[in-house]
């Protein structure tokens, strides 16, 4: 059993020459030429990711990032006692940060969209979650270098470990001036860069990699110190933002719990819920569709709190003394209410026109019925008025669009037009035959 085991879970078996897996590390370590433009683009690419929501363009620019070098670079100098490489490492993933930094700042400064959406909220709250993301998938990583045959294992641990989304979110955060934002996403990348490192110097010291200079005890117990003193200062706060999640989420479980049993079961109708964790005491606010209840009855729903485990949490329903139901709607559908108003307000003016256009319909039917009586030639008569600006004033000029039959002679006309200017109280009537 022991042999098979040790087979099992053995890395040895499979592991590729390890001076050709040092060198492939210390050539991606360096960020400059090709790199460099490949580590721009990857930012410029995942800032319109996160700027658009799309998690297809963030998973892509984890793909072509080459942040993840200098990490691995530095837990193997670490393993391998390679201060010189540790040095270099750590500089260049400085380097590097710095121009994830700048590069997504000025991105986010130019965009015209400045809204945080779901894909940037989701990297600024890191718990203890993230932190074993990073472990598992950094081990993933470094096992898949180390292989003599490579396996296709890299890609998925550039999208599980995420070091780019929350530098960008980062910049986002510098380039609105929320710094919540900027130091959440910071403390996260913090993270993935750490335990990658950590997961990195695990592997290679139980491969087994030489050491490049005699370490004394002393000395390896001080790198070992320094391990564990950077594990602590990134566990401890992940564990603290973990605890609140998660006390954050049962708060919500509770609350839904409560309001079915003691609202919803009962036959009440919620039209509006909002509730705050983040206050002293912790809000439930309520109002109902009909249900009203009594300053003696609110209080007994206070009381009830507690049974369901909402410790210093006060439910507050929204409602007023005298039972107005149509007061409440308006207080809670005051924007639809404005929405009515306009709408009011243009079907009135809709109806304005309608009846403008019904009366000039009536005034000519009128006109034709007397212009006929003295006129037996006349066919047919439209009339319509154009408001003319000129640079001082404005004039009214009505036009009249008449058929008339071979009998209508031009005397005819000019007494149709005296009788128009008369009946339509306009000296600038125009008339024009068919």
């Amino acid at each position: 059993m022991s042999n098979f085991l040790h087979n099992l879970f053995n890395l040895q078996d499979g592991e590729g020459d390890k001076q050709k897996t040092l060198e492939n590390v210390k050539v991606n370590i360096s960020f400059s030429g090709a790199n460099l433009w490949v580590l721009a683009c990857a930012i410029i690419v995942a800032s319109v990711g996160l700027n658009v929501n799309s998690t297809a363009v963030i998973i892509g620019a984890m793909l072509i990032s080459p942040l993840m070098g200098p990490i691995i670079g530095a837990g193997f100098a670490l393993g391998m006692f390679d201060f010189p490489l540790l040095k270099l490492s750590l500089k260049n993933l400085v380097i590097s940060t710095l121009v994830g930094l700048i590069v997504s700042a000025l991105y986010f400064f130019i965009s015209p969209f400045k809204e945080a959406q779901s894909e940037i909220l989701a990297r600024i709250s890191p718990n203890i979650y993230d932190v074993m993301i990073a472990f598992f998938g950094g081990l993933v990583g470094v096992i898949a270098i180390t292989r003599a045959e490579k396996g296709n294992p890299i890609a998925g641990v550039a999208i599980a470990t995420a070091l780019m989304p929350p530098l960008c979110t980062a910049g986002y955060g510098l380039a609105t001036g929320n710094f919540r934002f900027f130091f959440g996403a910071l403390f996260l990348y913090t993270i993935n860069c750490v335990f990658i490192g950590i997961a990195t110097f695990i592997i290679v010291k139980y491969l087994k990699y030489p050491a490049v200079k005699f370490v004394d005890r002393k000395e390896e117990r001080k790198v070992q110190n320094i391990i564990y003193f950077m594990m602590i200062i990134i566990i401890v706060p992940s564990i603290y933002f973990a605890v609140s999640l998660y006390k954050e989420q049962s708060f919500k479980q509770l609350t839904e719990k409560f309001i079915d049993s003691e609202f919803l079961q009962k036959g009440n109708t919620l039209i509006y819920k909002k509730t705050n964790y983040n206050t002293s005491p912790r809000k439930i606010e309520l109002a109902f569709l009909q249900k009203t209840y009594s300053d003696a009855e609110v209080k007994n729903i206070n009381k009830k709190l507690r049974e369901y485990g909402l410790q210093n949490t006060q439910v507050i329903i929204k409602q007023n003394a005298a039972n107005n139901l149509q007061n409440l709607r308006n207080d809670i559908l005051n924007e639809v209410g404005k929405t009515w108003v306009n709408v009011n307000s243009d079907a009135k003016k809709i109806s304005n026109l309608e009846a403008q256009m019904a009366a000039n319909n009536f005034a000519t039917q009128q006109i034709y019925t007397e212009a006929a009586a003295f006129a037996p030639g006349l066919i047919s008569l439209g009339v319509s008025n154009q408001n003319i600006a000129t640079k001082d004033t404005m004039v009214t000029r009505t036009t009249v669009v008449f058929d008339a039959n071979d009998k209508f002679s031009a005397a005819d006309e000019e007494r149709l037009l005296k009788w128009l200017q008369a009946r339509l109280n306009n000296n600038e009537v125009i008339l024009v035959r068919k």
